[in-house]
């Protein structure tokens, strides 16, 4: 049996869940801080499509969708990659700390034990790492912009 890895990231951003809801499912927002190529049927069964700079295309099944709390994504397998027996997921978790949004992203899954599977895992974990620091950006910038 292969082992998984997986990777955790937090952003603390100071904007209300509500806000940064919207950032997660709508693909306009969704476009400016983390894939240009983004279409979502945003409810539970729906579909995340995402398409980055580089060409990769995520697509996935809306498995958990509870506004302002959670949403969880169960990809579809990539085509270039060796058949895998696990199951890729992302799941945001939106909770309210001392007045600021807390967003945690766990992503699972991984085959650990193949090294066809490195480059992706490495890729999607550093660049969510900076995919949330441009989303706490922009809606901290935004809401600062706006209370001026």
């Amino acid at each position: 049996m292969t082992t998984t890895r997986g990777y955790a990231q937090r952003v603390d951003i100071r904007a209300d869940i509500d806000t940064v809801w919207r950032a997660l499912i709508d693909p306009v927002t969704l476009a400016q801080w983390y894939a240009p190529g983004a279409r979502i049927d945003a409810r539970e069964g729906g579909s995340y499509y995402a398409r980055h700079i580089d060409e990769v295309d995520r697509e996935a099944h809306i498995d958990v969708f509870e506004p302002g709390r959670r949403l969880r994504l169960i990809y579809l397998a990539p085509e270039d990659l060796p058949p895998s027996d696990h199951v890729i997921v992302d799941d945001f978790i939106l909770s309210e700390e001392q007045g600021a949004s807390v967003l945690r992203l766990l992503g699972s899954g991984f085959p650990a034990d193949d090294p066809d599977w490195e480059d992706l895992y490495l890729r999607l974990r550093g660049g969510w790492g900076l995919a949330l620091a441009r989303l706490k950006v922009s809606l901290e910038r935004r809401l600062k912009a706006g209370a001026s």
